[in-house]
């Protein structure tokens, strides 16, 4: 009998271990969200985890574009014009309120998809500001 309560013991500190290492944070959930809506070509999905304000810049500091309509614009065009599009996810870093994303981009099947690093900066509960780099 001690044993198995032996047993049942190690067992639930593991399975407590296991599930504190796959708790995924707020910047991580929110990253997730827009790149499943990406992926569906979902713009309404996409938007969804941006703030309203949202601030997109080519890394380091030239903006790009602000404000979630534009953003809802300009890939609601996107998404209608490109069917094959896929972004896959090569390698994902958290750390507090800021997301990097190691991505490949498919445009086309069968052309070579395009490297970026997309970083996504949270406040609250909303993406607010994105920086990317891409291939030159």
């Amino acid at each position: 009998m001690y044993r198995y309560f032996l047993l049942l013991i190690v067992f639930f500190i593991q399975f407590h271990a296991i599930a504190q290492e796959v708790k995924v944070s707020v910047p991580e959930e929110l990253a997730n969200e827009q790149l499943e809506g990406y992926n569906n070509r979902d713009v309404d999905a996409f938007v969804r985890p941006y703030a309203d304000d949202v601030m997109v810049f080519d890394f380091p500091n030239t903006l790009l574009y602000q404000g979630k309509e534009e953003m809802k614009n300009l890939y609601g065009r996107m998404f209608s014009r490109t069917p094959d599009l896929h972004c896959h996810l090569v390698n994902r870093i958290v750390m507090g309120n800021t997301v990097i994303d190691h991505e490949e981009v498919t445009l086309k099947k069968g052309e070579k998809p395009m490297k970026a690093i997309a970083i996504y900066k949270i406040k609250g509960d909303k993406i607010a500001e994105v920086y990317f780099i891409t291939e030159k």
